[in-house]
């Protein structure tokens, strides 16, 4: 059986209309295919368009994933991610050509490679209060910068989370938002008075007008377009550095060190497991019991004092006072200028 139109079956029927995969994952299978037909071509020295079902074998796999790790220097996460693609398509033949489960078996149980996950690097309360000081909302995008920093903490949301927040996602009666993550699930949190009133000031005050094609979005960028995840990536990235000694930035992932941090806080907090898990949108657990594992003994007037900043209002905050004293002083200049 050629393998063309399995692979046609896999991505426009089942990836779709059975499992429910979204684009990302679709496109991230997409690109193991693009690097894994021109390997086993190359391997039995066909064309791609010659290729087999039958050709497909666990020693083949085997070979291709070692060649990533070799060749292209792929970790061991990225190797396991490009098997899990392999290993779907397996279940795809299982299911659809029960004739060839034989085949699928072979695919399906072949063991993913073990590794040492890295620490899961987190800001403590008094760093994160740090990289809020750091930014200067009277300077373009900094107003946006902060409430973005506030959210991307509060919520707990992944980066391309943040990328598609539309408006109507948002709720400052309720202090809620809505959050389209992983496989296309939406999930609804609740956030802090403060980011709630945070981001209706930027959106209400400080939002650059967008281009008609992102007049949806919350985050926009200089270009008039959406704030992308490697735009928030790099805002991240920006203030941690200003805040933090390079030493310390050694074991941080810029945006996820946020998303790190509200989960160990809510630990902090008393939260149940299953809440956080819920928040972070995690699909497996496991995925948040590894917080569990980590020292958590911090002081405890560190900790009041961050919940008391959290859950304060906008006229508490000095940095909003500073903007509110600058922008009057531009207004001053710009009336004395009319006379």
């Amino acid at each position: 059986m050629k393998l063309s139109p399995c692979i046609h079956q896999f991505f426009d029927h089942y990836l779709l209309n059975i499992r429910g995969m979204s684009h990302h994952t679709i496109r991230s299978y997409r690109d193991t295919f693009k690097l894994f037909l021109p390997f086993a071509a190359n391997h039995y020295g066909i064309k791609v368009k010659s290729l087999r079902l039958e050709h497909i074998s666990s020693e083949l796999i085997i070979a291709f994933l070692d060649d990533l790790q070799r060749n292209r220097h792929n970790l061991p996460k990225t190797r396991n991610l490009r098997l899990a693609t392999l290993k779907s398509f397996g279940k795809m033949i299982r299911l659809v050509y029960p004739d060839h489960r034989e085949v699928a078996e072979k695919i399906i149980h072949i063991p993913q490679k073990r590794f040492q996950r890295p620490l899961v690097g987190f800001l403590y309360q008094e760093e994160i209060l740090q990289v809020f000081q750091s930014v200067d909302i009277r300077r373009n995008e900094g107003f946006r910068d902060y409430a973005l920093l506030h959210l991307l903490y509060d919520s707990g949301a992944r980066a391309s989370e943040i990328a598609t927040l539309n408006l109507d996602y948002f709720n400052l009666q309720q202090k809620t938002l809505t959050i389209l993550g992983k496989g296309d699930r939406f999930r609804l949190i609740q956030i802090e008075k403060k980011t709630s009133q945070l981001l209706q000031l930027y959106i209400s005050k400080y939002r650059i007008d967008p281009k008609p094609s992102y007049q949806h979005r919350i985050f926009i960028n200089q270009r008039r377009e959406e704030l992308t995840r490697h735009g928030i990536y790099r805002i991240c990235k920006k203030y941690l550095t200003k805040a933090l000694p390079p030493k310390r930035l050694k074991y941080l992932s810029p945006v996820h060190s946020f998303r790190h941090s509200r989960a160990v806080h809510l630990l902090y907090q008393g939260e149940a497991i299953t809440d956080i898990k819920n928040r972070l949108g995690h699909d497996n657990i496991q995925s948040t019991t590894v917080y569990l594992h980590l020292d958590l003994n911090r002081k405890r007037h560190i900790q009041k004092h961050f919940i008391r900043y959290m859950q304060s209002v906008l006229t508490d905050d000095p940095k909003i006072d500073e903007l509110l004293h600058w922008e009057n002083k531009g207004d001053i200049i710009a009336w004395l200028d009319s006379l």
